[in-house]
């Protein structure tokens, strides 16, 4: 189905700096300093109500890369040095160890995943040993789901063995782009030949979801070289294929200023970028389940969003809304539900707390009932693309979101009433900027001139 093209001044008009929303608030809106121990409070009380439940969810953080892709905002450390595996294994499980004096009943786990960096920058054996290690003495749910970002480059059999033997049944690659003069660029080399051993490694291995990352926007990409990356992706038949925008954010990844800017692709050839890999993706049976994320029918991300069980979080679209999502690692975000917590961003900082017996939590957000209420109205739009307006919040939606879904009605981006709001088939290239429009936070620091706080563009 060819997918129509959108009009450059659409493109120009909402090509605005916007969050990517896997947060309510944003994280640019949370403060410094948190308090350690109104964190724990707020976690020990989530816990207790979703552990005999629904299970938590934990994501480590795994930091570590022996080359720098310049195009990654990631948190990560540069390193060929494999003695760094230790210590921070070991920093990571005494974090484990606090807060499950904190939970004071035996976890039961529903989500694993492992993101960094590179997870499988640490070795095999290491990582059995570090996983053993936290999943001795917890309750792996039936229903659980155990997941890890690999690299095309380095996952071994060994790897997936291991991981495997653990529980786990999805792996992620980090493809990006197959052309050689991006891959150079971007310093991430990696021939197709080596996807395709990995893929079918994994496969092998008995994984039984295999997920690609691509991006579009990245310097010197062209439509014939994004053509040939989705054709060539599409013949390994990935499960579900995560199409990223490139998040030009040089003030926060200094490793995005080796770029020339003249070699990124303007607003208007990133979307039609993204314009043609939606349709080879859609030609080939994968469905658009959201923001940036395509699956194939048969997969349980497109049977969530057609079922309405889709959510959101840090780490992208999941059928798993635990309630509780613990982060362990370096800069490690953990949602509690009603509150939002960062460990420290830096590895001497983060090992200072650990080693002193604290939580490394050093930024946060408790969230009001309002926070609640417009948190659930973004979920909604990005996961199921529809809302229903609740009676008491008129007041609130008549002052700050009903202006800007009228402007967006005005360009065909969403259908709307004062009983709810739906997306268009046009509004699905612009989620980020629908979203913005429950964004209270951000509506109410421009209506007051603040300085703007500082995002990737929505484009």
């Amino acid at each position: 189905m060819k997918a129509e093209p959108v009009s450059p001044l659409l493109i120009r008009k909402y090509n605005q700096p916007v969050p990517r929303y896997t947060s309510y608030p944003t994280v640019p809106y949370w403060h410094d300093g948190a308090d350690a121990e109104a964190w724990k409070e707020r976690f020990a009380r989530q816990f207790h109500e979703e552990n005999h439940t629904h299970g938590i969810s934990l994501y480590l953080h795994l930091p570590f890369c022996e080359s720098l892709c310049t195009y990654c905002g990631c948190n990560k450390k540069i390193t060929t040095n494999h003695s760094v595996e230790d210590p921070y294994m070991q920093a990571l499980l005494k974090e484990w160890k606090l807060y499950r004096k904190v939970m004071q009943q035996t976890p039961v786990i529903r989500e694993l995943h492992l993101g960094g960096g590179t997870p499988t920058f640490f070795s095999p054996q290491n990582l059995k040993r570090m996983l053993t290690e936290l999943l001795r003495g917890v309750v792996v749910h039936p229903q659980r789901q155990f997941s890890v970002e690999g690299h095309p480059n380095n996952t071994t059999p060994g790897h997936l063995k291991v991981l495997f033997d653990l529980g786990f049944r999805r792996i992620s690659y980090g493809v990006q782009d197959l052309d050689p003069e991006v891959q150079r660029v971007i310093n991430r080399i990696q021939p197709f030949e080596n996807v395709q051993r990995a893929t079918e490694a994994a496969r092998k291995a008995g994984f039984t979801s295999v997920n690609f990352d691509l991006i579009y926007g990245l310097p010197l990409q062209t439509v014939a070289g994004m053509t040939e990356t989705i054709r060539s992706v599409i013949t390994l038949k990935p499960d579900r294929i995560a199409f990223y925008s490139y998040a030009h954010v040089p003030w926060t990844s200094r490793a995005q200023r080796l770029f020339d800017e003249s070699h990124l692709p303007s607003a208007e050839q990133k979307l039609e970028l993204y314009r043609l890999g939606k349709e080879l993706l859609t030609e080939a049976g994968y469905e658009d389940v959201g923001m940036d994320h395509f699956a194939l029918p048969t997969d349980e991300l497109s049977k969530a969003r057609a079922e309405g069980r889709l959510h959101r979080n840090f780490m992208g679209y999941t059928t798993q809304d635990t309630g509780l999502l613990l982060g362990l690692g370096v800069s490690s975000i953990s949602d509690a539900g009603s509150a939002f917590a960062q460990n420290a961003k830096t590895l001497q900082d983060y090992y200072a707390h650990i080693n002193e017996g604290k939580l490394a939590v050093v930024k946060g957000y408790f969230l009001t009932d309002e926070d609640l209420a417009f948190r659930s109205y973004i979920l909604d739009a990005s996961c199921r693309g529809r809302v229903s307006f609740r009676p008491e919040h008129l007041p609130l939606l008549r002052l700050y979101t009903f202006p800007v879904l009228k402007q967006l009605a005005g360009d065909g981006l969403v259908d709307w009433n004062e009983a709810g709001m739906t997306i268009t088939a046009l509004g699905r290239h612009f989620i980020r900027n629908i979203c913005a429009a429950f964004d209270l936070l951000k509506l109410r620091s421009e209506e007051n001139g603040e300085a703007a706080r500082r995002f990737s563009q929505a484009i």
